[in-house]
């Protein structure tokens, strides 16, 4: 029996599924992860080569140099025209067939959601909600992009307006932190998908899980102890599960 069998019988047999998700998740729709070669952290960009990768991505930067930390926002941040792939669209399929509890990603560019998943859990929040710092007055996806002011300010009080994201030095929002955390623990198998499980206290998340399968998709080994009951498949998510949907009769 091949892995995507094994992995067919496993969620056959699961009644409460939750997946874990990563950037490589949405590589294949052209979004870059952050630490593979080709990744965020190692593209070349003179208008950024002075900055360490994280700080660009930090509060201290937005605070301290906030027309840097929107210049990289605008250019490496943008997802509004970047489509689902199949690895999102088979997590939907799950969900609609009452198999999935909850999808817990790390990404912020809501491909899960458009790709139909209702039970998401974002726990480094969202590039497509902003709001001003100041006030809190909600703004649209676009609001950051189209600005033609270097700083995006808000329309009632003058206050900066940043995408709803985790940055470095934040602490995850509490209430997707919850809903992630009280998924894993009822989830009778989990799936962990496109992930290095480098980035804590997010990947500190798998420790919740006592159910009966640990499933691990993805491209490069992880540097984790695994059990008895871990399936570990070494290929790129969207590709497993469009075989895994070819093999299910599922159509995406």
């Amino acid at each position: 029996m091949d892995n995507i069998e094994k992995l067919k019988e496993i969620i056959d047999a699961s009644n409460s599924i939750v997946f874990f998700g990563g950037a490589g998740v949405s590589t294949e729709s052209g979004i870059p992860d952050f630490r593979s070669k080709d990744g965020l952290y190692n593209q070349h960009d003179v208008r950024f080569d002075m900055y360490q990768p994280e700080y660009l991505l930090s509060h201290s930067c937005l605070i301290n140099e906030p027309k840097v930390y929107f210049e990289f926002h605008r250019q490496k941040m943008d997802t509004r025209k970047i489509e689902p792939n199949n690895a999102h669209k088979y997590l939907a399929k799950l969900e609609e067939q009452g198999k999935l509890i909850g999808v817990v990603t790390q990404n912020i560019d809501g491909l899960h959601q458009k790709a139909g998943s209702k039970k998401v859990f974002e726990i480094h929040g969202s590039a497509l909600r902003n709001y001003c710092m100041k006030c809190g007055t909600t703004y649209p996806v676009d609001y950051i992009f189209d600005s033609e002011d270097e700083i995006p300010r808000c329309d009632y009080c003058g206050g900066v307006v940043r995408a709803d994201i985790t940055l470095y030095e934040e602490g995850l929002p509490e209430d997707q932190v919850e809903g992630a955390i009280r998924a894993i623990s009822s989830a009778d198998t989990m799936i962990i998908g496109g992930t290095s499980l480098t980035v804590y206290p997010a990947a500190s998340f798998v420790n919740y899980f006592k159910g009966k399968n640990l499933v691990i998709i993805n491209r490069d080994p992880l540097n984790i102890r695994v059990g008895e009951n871990v399936l570990v498949i070494q290929e790129k998510i969207g590709q497993v599960f469009t075989n895994l949907a070819k093999l299910q009769g599922i159509e995406l």
